[in-house]
């Protein structure tokens, strides 16, 4: 039975970026393991969440389940918060030594005899300083693992985000809870290796981002208009995980 170690920065993260392909694996009964770095505690959120780390850590044992996780394992760094506004404390993942962190990574792929790690591409996606961060974590992880997992770093195609992004940046001040990234984000068609079709496993990847309920608030959100999209364009905007593997 394959053992997958999933590396995320954020609770959501996982749904977002990985849902469909854990699903899928899950399904076929292989083992899950998610490794999730921060607390989350800096993402917007609706003030009714009350204590934000609390309840994005019960939506992450909510997702899970959904996703069918075997094992959680929580790192538990400060949410570094984004470049613009970033969060005032000492603990922040960014600020961590990467290898400090991928020693403990390398003892949980070791301890599972992980067949797989995924992690994030070189942009860190769109450049949030937790996502960067956990790449380097993860390059180093897998080298230092007594058996090297293949990596497999969770990506988009950033050819379409990018018209988007153009288009929508002249209006992005009047839309509240949006900060809109550079066009230096993700990966170029190019540059992906794998495109894994999780269209089957859809039920299980929105049911996953809407246990994450606190980050489809406090403003315009990600997860919020994925959940409000109909079925056809969802299945065309989250049918299709895209990596890029490092051997």
């Amino acid at each position: 039975m394959p053992t997958i170690v999933s590396l995320h920065a954020h609770p959501d993260d996982e749904a977002l970026l990985t849902g469909g392909y854990l699903a899928a694996r899950a399904a076929r009964g292989d083992r899950i393991v998610l490794v999730v770095a921060t607390d989350g505690a800096a993402g917007l959120a609706d003030p009714s969440f009350g204590h934000l780390a609390a309840a994005r850590d019960r939506e992450l044992e909510e997702a899970a389940g959904h996703l069918g996780v075997a094992r959680i394992v929580r790192f538990g760094y400060a949410d570094s918060g984004m470049v613009g506004s970033p969060a005032r404390r000492t603990d922040r993942f960014a600020d961590a030594d990467p290898g400090e962190a991928a020693v403990r990574l390398a003892a949980i792929l070791d301890e599972e005899d992980a067949d797989v790690l995924t992690g994030y591409d070189a942009h860190g996606g769109y450049g949030h300083p937790d996502h960067v961060q956990l790449h380097r974590v993860a390059r180093l992880a897998q080298g230092l693992a007594h058996r090297r997992p293949v990596l497999l770093e969770a990506t988009r195609d950033r050819t379409w985000l990018v018209r988007a992004i153009r288009f929508v940046r002249p209006v992005a001040r009047a839309l509240p809870g949006i900060t809109l990234p550079g066009t230096e984000i993700f990966s170029t068609p190019e540059e992906i290796t794998d495109r894994v079709d999780v269209r089957p496993h859809l039920p299980a990847k929105r049911a996953a981002l809407a246990a994450h309920a606190s980050q489809a608030t406090g403003g315009v959100r990600t997860i919020g208009l994925l959940l409000r999209m109909p079925r056809w364009l969802s299945q065309r905007v989250l049918g299709e995980e895209c990596f890029v593997e490092v051997l």
